[in-house]
């Protein structure tokens, strides 16, 4: 296959392998050209122009394969990767108070259309580390930890009585709240795992905020208690009060609150466990040790309630796209194919060989998605409109 390359990489011929849905309902759903056209490698912005593809079909989908015979040159490869570094906006962290709550948020990026990044259960706002500064280029990007998790505050879920307090709700409320207190205005939502949830939720209760959002292997919550069958329902929720009323929930909370079962735990979900690396590990486990960390956890495992995504997506407004690793152990993407058939969902990405957080994982498949999806659904007025 011939192309043509504007940077040098300090590989040969590599080769990309991506599968994208065809055709459905009269709706293009095979990604834009700026998506075959345009690949992040290592923080090293490529942009090349393909003139041949090859590709085959299966349920459904079909998967393409492009590669490069232009890239074996390495002069220069070091003097490129420095100065695309030099290049990457800086990100900040502030804090924003909410319902007397402080929130830590981090920012970059001064134009171009808002997105908001929201991490998965046990996670944080550094868990878009490797997507903020590329994001940033060409969007004015935010990252928030939600109430609970990371550096926010991390209230005792029984000052609010016997309801949960870390549900689907709040987060949306925090989500939609944030883009009109912080932001001032709408935004995209790009979300992972259980913060796909709370996407689709904030959509659903302020669909005027919302542009779209992108689902990056959302949470199937499959212990959610309609998914058990009817007899096993009251042994789980034996479970859940013995979890969060008793000694042992902290027992248990205590022996996978190290570095040794932290390390574990992302090996599971990461294919790739290369990029399981001790910052990492770090980055998800020390906001883990925050006082009322340990009673977050133990509320949210017992909460079984709340929506599922087939019950939000079809009251959805907004373009969805969805992207799944097809590699994920615990949100099986042979499951998660029904979700294309929603009609606000645009597209149905598989991320070949990649996990259940393909952001961190491989963020060179992740960011040009995102930025495909959003410059497609983006309307081309320069001024911003103000929520109000």
């Amino acid at each position: 296959m011939s192309s043509t390359s504007t940077a040098i990489l300090s590989v040969t011929k590599p080769e990309f392998s991506c599968l994208f849905p065809q055709r459905r309902n009269g709706r293009n759903i095979i990604p834009s050209p700026i998506l075959l056209s345009k690949i992040h490698l290592h923080g090293l912005s490529i942009s090349r122009e393909i003139s041949k593809l090859s590709g085959f079909k299966s349920n459904g989908f079909r998967a393409y394969s492009f590669s490069s015979d232009s890239v074996d040159n390495q002069v220069g490869v070091e003097k490129s990767a420095s100065s695309d570094t030099a290049k990457m906006p800086e990100v900040q962290s502030s804090i924003w108070t909410w319902k007397g709550y402080s929130i830590r948020y981090q920012y970059s990026g001064n134009s171009g259309p808002a997105l908001v990044l929201v991490h998965g259960f046990g996670a944080n706002s550094d868990h878009w580390r490797k997507n903020i500064p590329v994001l940033a280029k060409s969007h004015r990007v935010y990252s928030i930890d939600l109430i609970g998790y990371g550096y926010s505050d991390k209230p005792n879920p029984r000052e609010f009585g016997d309801n949960s307090f870390y549900t689907f709700e709040t987060w949306a409320t925090q989500l939609n709240d944030f883009c009109a207190d912080v932001i001032k205005d709408k935004a995209f939502f790009i979300c992972n795992s259980i913060g796909g949830l709370v996407g689709l939720q904030a959509a659903v209760m302020e669909p005027q905020i919302c542009r779209g959002i992108v689902l990056l292997n959302i949470s199937l919550r499959m212990l959610h208690i309609k998914k058990q069958p009817q007899f096993g329902r009251p042994l789980i929720r034996s479970f859940q009060s013995l979890l969060r009323n008793t000694a042992l929930g902290k027992l248990f909370y205590k022996s996978v609150a190290t570095s040794e079962s932290v390390r574990s735990i992302l090996c599971q979900c990461y294919h790739d466990t290369a990029q399981v690396t001790q910052e990492l590990v770090q980055k998800i486990l020390l906001p883990g040790l925050e006082p009322g960390a340990v009673d977050v956890f133990l509320d949210f495992i017992c909460y079984s309630e709340g929506p599922l995504p087939e019950e939000l997506l079809p009251q959805v407004k907004c373009p969805v796209l969805i992207a799944w690793g097809d590699k994920d152990p615990w949100e099986p993407i042979e499951l998660g194919r029904n979700y294309a058939n929603f009609d606000p969902v645009e597209d149905f990405v598989v991320l070949p060989n990649v996990g259940h957080c393909p952001q961190d994982e491989a963020p060179h498949l992740v960011n040009p998605i995102v930025e495909s999806f959003v410059a497609r659904n983006s309307t081309a007025r320069a001024t911003v409109s103000t929520v109000t």
